[in-house]
């Protein structure tokens, strides 16, 4: 048999198809053609709507003092204070845009101006990845781009207005007691899950078509950067637009806007029709809303797709099964996204905002990713392998992270939001009847549930004694290649990503680095011990 090691060159993470299948019949993986298409898409998913609308909001919604400003005012000029009064932009956006009803139970029909953007999100979602990597690399170039351009023309207009220094003191000032609510914590803990992406397996399905000898180490510090200095100046370009809204309305500028999605809607456009030409550039503020989130939209669905076809080469590794295959998932998302565009939608939205994409299921599932990577597949072996692709030894510390500083930072702000946790609130007043709070959390544990049913589901599964199975679990040495064994099978046997630097008989095992990864490569474990002779 001829060893199944990749090659110099692979890409890393390929797993081709069984035996029966022949090689021929099968798809290439693919592979980025450049590392500048590599970091794009990277951009693109990480570096999205969560920095245009979450980073600002979520300042606006745990800075500053929200009525003591508006409450110590003097009244004695002879005007009438706009307290009830509610800008064109907010109406147009919750009357004519989302219809907005009265609450969840309160659906309404279906909005067909939204359920068609919607289509034509998925339409472009499609062809975005259909061929996979080699379509992907070549939108990016475009749409990971103009929305820094958009953004930066949007922040040098919105400084310029006045009321702009306002807003921005309004951003930039501390207030330390807000420090003693968990709901502060709660939000960044989950700002920074939502925004790097993690724990979501998107980063992994773009990494896995790097060759092995990638510097990740490298892409990561410079990627975490650019992240959070678009979050930082994406807050200068929002709070300068709401300093002058609350000089036009003579209001403070804690109530020039409601939280939520809609201040993106509500105060970019503002500044918008402050320029000249402003049917122009409305329009291509909107087209850099579109590449923001199509960007994470269709990187979400590759790294579903990336699995999906790496745990099932042999049915979708085939000509025009992966077509078909984001054909299903796309026509099937779009269904089940008809209902956030009824009249109240948007109150489903904010529950799956709140409860499933962020938040506490997030929380739980990075607590139980750092913790398989650092102390159940070895923060050493995962160092070593960190070395053997990058030729050198990271900083050593990060191992005192992923061992105890990520665990318990991540599990005390878990506990921390469970003891004090908050019940969401549509733009703070709207209050969710019971059974919405109770589906918001099936969505959140239909997430959660899937690690310890997993796990129990293998523990049964697997064969020998409850001590053997746990071994396997366990951190170990560096696996060893007996002779004739399965590990050694023909080229496409193998499961796992093996690094093509040998070391005396020894191969490196790369970890999962997501708890989808994980899950599959304890499957893989099993699979294989229960065909390898004596061992049980």
């Amino acid at each position: 048999m001829t060893g199944a090691v990749a090659k110099e060159g692979e890409a890393n993470g390929a797993i081709a198809a069984p035996e029966e299948i022949e090689k021929e019949e099968m798809e290439e993986r693919g592979q980025w053609s450049s590392k500048m298409e590599f970091v794009l898409s990277v951009a693109g998913e990480i570096i999205g709507l969560g920095n245009v609308w979450r980073f600002p909001y979520l300042c606006y919604k745990n800075g500053g003092d929200l009525c003591v400003e508006f409450l110590n005012r003097s009244s004695l000029d002879n005007r009438t204070l706009p307290a009830n009064a509610t800008s064109p932009m907010i109406e147009f956006w919750e009357k004519r845009v989302l219809g907005l009803t009265d609450g969840i139970h309160k659906l309404g029909t279906v909005r067909w101006e939204l359920a068609l953007c919607l289509l034509l999100a998925w339409i472009i979602c499609y062809f975005c990845i259909w061929k996979g990597v080699k379509s992907t690399g070549k939108v990016v170039y475009f749409t990971a781009t103009f929305p820094y351009v958009m953004l930066i023309i949007l922040l040098v207009r919105g400084v310029t207005l006045p009321g702009a220094a306002e807003g921005i003191i309004f951003y930039l000032k501390l207030d330390i007691s807000r420090l003693a609510d968990p709901q502060v914590w709660m939000d960044a803990g989950t700002q920074i899950l939502f925004s790097y992406a993690i724990g979501q397996g998107c980063l992994t399905a773009l990494g896995s078509y790097n060759k092995y000898t990638n510097n990740c180490y490298r892409d990561c510090i410079m990627l975490c950067f650019l992240n959070s200095a678009t979050s930082f100046i994406a807050g200068f370009a929002i709070f300068s637009v709401l300093g002058f809204m609350a000089r036009e309305q003579g209001v403070p500028i804690a109530e020039v806007a409601e939280s939520g999605p809609g201040l993106a809607f509500i105060a970019y456009p503002t500044a918008v029709t402050m320029m000249p030409v402003s049917q122009l550039w409305s329009c291509l503020f909107f087209l850099m809303l579109i590449f923001l989130g199509l960007d994470s939209q269709f990187v979400c669905v590759e790294s579903m797709v990336t699995a999906l076809i790496d745990m099932f080469p042999g049915v979708f590794r085939k000509k025009g099964r992966r077509e078909l295959l984001i054909l299903a998932i796309a026509v099937t998302c779009y269904l089940l996204g008809l209902l956030l565009v009824t009249e109240g939608g948007m109150y489903i939205f904010q529950l799956f905002d709140y409860y499933a994409a962020s938040g506490t299921c997030l929380l739980f599932l990075a607590i139980f990713e750092v913790i398989c990577v650092g102390w159940v597949y070895g923060a050493n072996r995962f160092y070593d392998n960190i070395e053997d692709m990058i030729g050198f030894r990271p900083w050593p510390l990060i191992k005192i992270c992923w061992l105890v500083f990520t665990p318990g930072l991540c599990l005390a702000v878990f506990l921390f939001s469970l003891i004090k946790y908050t019940p969401l609130k549509y733009n703070n007043s709207y209050v969710y009847p019971p059974w919405g709070y109770v589906v918001g959390w099936l969505m959140a544990l239909s997430s959660m549930v899937c690690i310890p049913l997993y796990a129990i589901f293998i523990l049964l599964k697997t064969k020998g004694p409850l001590k053997q199975v746990l071994e396997w679990w366990s951190p170990g040495e560096l696996l060893l290649l007996p002779p004739g064994s399965l590990w050694e099978g023909p080229q496409g046997r193998c499961t796992w990503h093996i690094s093509p630097r040998r070391r005396q008989g020894r191969v490196r095992v790369a970890p999962a680095q997501n708890v989808l990864q994980l899950l599959l490569a304890i499957w893989r474990v099993w699979r294989v011990s229960a065909q390898l002779p004596g061992d049980h």
